[in-house]
């Protein structure tokens, strides 16, 4: 069970609260694991569980038709869930892999509520839940609509430098709009001095 601490740690940019509330989070969480490409939620599944990933990375993916396009890539300290399915308790068509083995703090949609009911705390840390992941979304769309692949891409590798050694390319690509031999040309011109 992780500490009362770490909770507040995930939490601390958006929210800060007495530390009888992250007790109480922390008493809801529980372990789980899972090896690299192993499935979290498949797509026909409803989310039973608000995660934050310990250590790894997840890829949510919708199926297209023909494959799986990557709608978002996640990694340590970040909230990670089909929110959209944990809110309504509906499928919502949107899986969750593990991109390299992981370990999630989980907190089921009934405890999370029971959390939400305790007080007007409780129900700030939903409020901070739902904000962080709205923040996150918008910004990717955003960008998604506002920024050619290259800016995206630049942008992406600040954020995150270390993704060509953790992600597949494929994924990558497919997560900034691209194919993979698009994305091979573009580090490949980006990288010339």
């Amino acid at each position: 069970m992780p500490t009362p601490q770490e909770i507040q740690d995930v939490f601390s940019p958006f929210y800060k609260a007495e530390a009888k509330i992250w007790e109480r989070f922390a008493e809801k969480v529980i372990i789980r694991t899972f090896n690299k490409n192993e499935t979290i939620k498949d797509y026909a599944e409803i989310e039973k569980y608000l995660n934050i990933i310990v250590t790894g990375s997840v890829g949510l993916f919708v199926w297209n038709g023909h494959k799986d396009v990557c709608i978002n890539l996640i990694y340590e300290k970040s909230f990670m869930s089909d929110y959209l399915s944990f809110l309504n308790q509906q499928p919502s068509g949107i899986k969750a892999q593990a991109l390299e083995d992981c370990m999630i703090w989980s907190v089921s949609h009934p405890d999370l509520h029971d959390l939400y009911s305790l007080n007007e705390k409780g129900l700030r840390i939903g409020k901070a839940i739902s904000e962080i992941l709205f923040l996150r979304k918008q910004q990717e769309q955003i960008d998604l609509l506002t920024l050619s692949p290259k800016e995206r891409y630049l942008k992406l590798i600040n954020r995150r430098p270390e993704i060509f050694q953790r992600t597949p390319l494929k994924i990558i690509a497919s997560y900034l709009g691209l194919t993979a031999e698009s994305l091979s040309r573009l580090r490949r011109r980006i990288s010339k001095p």
